[in-house]
């Protein structure tokens, strides 16, 4: 039972970086050109690789699904965070609040099965190459990609309706910059221990298991790799994937340090600065490392440049 003279919440309060007060025009101006670039490289990778012929392979077929991805959670991410920080916080609708988590936990759980997929490409590319066009069919990689989607925000969805039916009846304030799942859950008056198993049940065939198969496929590329006699051929082939090892690394060791981690004291300042790593400067970096590094993605954009 709750007590009589509680008041349901209809609104969340995101306190942002309100302590640096000081800075909020220089990191406005920052998080701002950020958006920029973000929206820009993204953009330009999707309307790339549906525009050009060269750019038809499963590798850029999924690399145009990552700029999908990272241009959805910037979205979803950045103008709130913009308005933190200009206005010293943010008031947003619980509904808001919820929508918010949902696009979120959907995008980066797509991302994580995407970056999966990404690995079994790389492995047939590498150690099975004669059957490579016959195993990654074009019908194949949108299947993929499909159920990765449907997956990603399905599973999310049925976190996000338990979420909703929720009591939030104590304070409304999250010292954070956006709505993540944690920082909502210690608002609620309700019993979340049934939650929090679920929640944790669904990361294991969502995350544990797609990262558990990367380091599988990739315990295979390296050891195909190093039967190739050729020092330039080995090269060639370490080159194709070490982009997508850059992408992982930096991809897993952020959601390991914020969701995985035991917190400890200054757990809510360190929380703040691995989401920002996590949430605004991949969807920045992610297509430097990966996209616009490629000889073919450059020889595109200089063709339509010229035109």
């Amino acid at each position: 039972m709750y007590p009589t003279n509680w008041t349901s919440v209809g609104e969340i309060v995101l306190l942002g970086f309100r302590n640096l007060h000081n800075f909020k025009f220089p990191l406005f101006s920052l998080f701002l050109l950020i958006y920029i670039m973000t929206l820009s490289e993204n953009l330009l990778i999707i309307a790339l690789v549906g525009s050009s012929r060269n750019l038809q392979s499963p590798m850029y077929f999924f690399l145009q699904q990552l700029s999908l991805s990272d241009l959805l959670g910037s979205t979803n991410i950045l103008p709130i965070l913009l308005q933190t920080v200009i206005n010293e916080g943010a008031v947003v609708s619980l509904v808001g609040c919820i929508t918010q988590m949902y696009i979120f936990g959907g995008s980066e759980t797509f991302e994580c099965l995407l970056l999966a997929v990404m690995s079994y490409d790389r492995y047939v590319a590498i150690c099975n190459p004669l059957r490579y066009t016959s195993i990654m069919s074009h019908r194949v990689c949108v299947g993929l990609i499909l159920l990765s989607w449907l997956l990603g925000f399905g599973i999310i969805l049925i976190i996000v309706y338990m979420v909703g039916k929720l009591q939030f009846c104590k304070h409304n304030t999250i010292n954070h910059f956006f709505c993540d799942f944690t920082p909502l859950l210690e608002l609620s008056c309700s019993d979340t221990f049934f939650l929090l198993q679920i929640d944790i049940i669904f990361s294991i065939p969502l995350v544990i298991c797609p990262f558990i198969f990367i380091i599988g496929s990739y315990i295979c590329i390296a050891h195909e790799i190093l039967k190739i006699v050729s020092s330039i051929g080995r090269q060639k082939a370490f080159s194709t994937c070490s982009s997508h090892l850059a992408v992982v690394s930096i991809f897993f060791g952020t959601l390991t340090a914020i969701y995985v981690v035991p917190p400890r004291k200054d757990s809510q300042t360190i929380s703040k600065v691995l989401s920002l790593l996590y949430a605004v400067a991949i969807p920045l970096v992610n297509p430097v490392i990966y996209s616009l590094r490629s000889k073919e993605m450059k020889d595109t954009l200089e063709k339509c440049l010229r035109k």
